[in-house]
């Protein structure tokens, strides 16, 4: 191995990780703040839960094709370009999402918040994905739990802004803070990696990739169906806790503290899936995650007093916080070093669009009968087909002979 190619798995790469962690922390902000200010922007427009969902879907849509379109930059002009762009973009819209008069006119901004949200997440992912080989998994775990920090952290932070001043001065405060505290640190990211070190990652790809019965593009399309399938499933209790809580009288503080405890299991749920990945695979660790979520889920349907739900929101954090970085791992277990912000963005948008809808449709359903009981039996049946497809996936892997490819 040369100097180049020494460079993955190196100390330059662990700062590089570090620096892309702090990134994502602050870029991910716009998709969590919605989700804390909606029960008060629903109460100031007087609409029903469904269309007070609305703006967190369109968010949600956005973030889903800003993964594709930003990871198509990312392969292209490098991170630090896709990561200044995106942090302006989201600064003005959210500035102007603030002085919105209308719920219709805050879905759009939204949705251009999400868009530029998308670049802390799977573009992101993405290149730090090309810095490392055997601690892969870990690498690419810790990047995605700065989304869940984000939103573990943000609502507490937020809810005091909220209670004081409303639902327009936290989105002003964003505004200021995403474009003071993405630029900087996108800046340290300038370096691109060496062609010597994509050429070794990609030789144990590309052997990888020849051991799987299945095609690059079919095995993309079906992680992208499983990633709806465990999303619809997720964002049950991730986008509508807050609100749950208020129908059940806690309020939406509690509600937001349920959030945070809920992400901050799933950042601890990251990186032990991220140690899994790097010595089981991405396939086996994905699985794992999602039939722990699919439990998790169950368990939400007796529990209605406090302490339960409590307990509750953190078992679901730790079952599933693991199970969209299993989707980077496995597409860069097997598909080339140039099509990686492509490759994982696709896959990520398909995971984020299983957000978006389950988002719309748990509050569709809950216009529909007045409680979120049929939502979360409905999350558990999505989440039943991933992990159909996983199985399937797994079975289809032919097992290899010889000696193991690196995880």
């Amino acid at each position: 191995m040369n100097a180049d190619a020494a460079l993955l798995d190196s100390r330059y790469a662990w700062t590089r990780l570090a620096v892309s962690l702090a990134i994502a922390m602050i870029g991910n902000v716009g998709m969590w703040s919605i989700i804390v200010v909606m029960p008060a922007m629903q109460a100031e427009f007087g609409v029903d839960r469904a269309a007070a969902s609305m703006p967190y879907t369109l968010t949600m849509v956005g973030f889903a094709l800003g993964n594709l379109g930003i990871g198509r930059v990312v392969d292209r002009f490098g991170v630090t370009t896709a990561l200044i762009g995106s942090a302006l973009l989201i600064s003005c819209a959210t500035a102007l999402a603030a002085i919105s008069p209308t719920v219709l006119l805050l879905s759009a901004l939204q949705f251009l918040i999400g868009f530029g949200t998308a670049a802390s997440f799977g573009p992101l992912i993405a290149d730090v994905s090309l810095w490392f080989l055997k601690r892969r998994g870990i690498a690419v775990a810790i990047t995605a739990s700065g989304n869940y920090l984000s939103g573990a952290i943000w609502p507490v932070i937020l809810a005091g802004i909220l209670a004081e001043q409303g639902w327009r001065a936290v989105y002003m405060v964003l505004a200021v803070v995403t474009v003071a505290g993405v630029i900087p640190l996108a800046l340290l990211l300038r370096r691109r990696v060496p062609m010597a070190a994509r050429a070794h990652a990609d030789s144990l790809s590309s052997a990888r990739a020849g051991a799987t019965g299945l095609s690059p593009r079919t095995l993309a399309l079906l992680l992208g169906l499983a990633g709806v399938g465990c999303c619809v499933a997720m964002s049950m209790p991730q986008v509508h806790i807050v609100s749950y809580c208020v129908d059940l009288g806690y309020g939406p503080a509690v509600g937001s503290q349920m959030l945070s405890l809920m992400l901050l299991g799933g950042v601890a749920s990251r990186i032990v899936s991220g140690l899994l990945a790097d010595r089981l695979g991405g396939v086996r660790t994905l699985l794992i995650g999602s039939a722990l979520q699919c439990l998790a889920l169950f368990l939400y349907l007796p529990s209605g007093g406090l302490t339960s739900l409590y307990i509750v929101s953190l078992v679901f954090g730790l079952a599933q916080g693991g199970i969209v970085p299993s989707y980077a791992v496995i597409v860069r277990e097997y598909m080339p070093s140039a099509e990686a912000g492509r490759r994982v963005g696709f896959v990520m948008m398909a995971t984020i669009a299983g957000m978006a809808i389950g988002g719309w449709m748990s509050g569709w359903i809950y216009d529909l009968t007045g409680s979120y009981h049929m939502a979360f039996l409905n999350g558990i049946a999505w989440n039943f087909l991933n992990i159909g497809i996983m199985v399937l996936i797994l079975l289809r892997t032919r097992t290899r002979t010889g000696s193991a490819l690196p995880a």
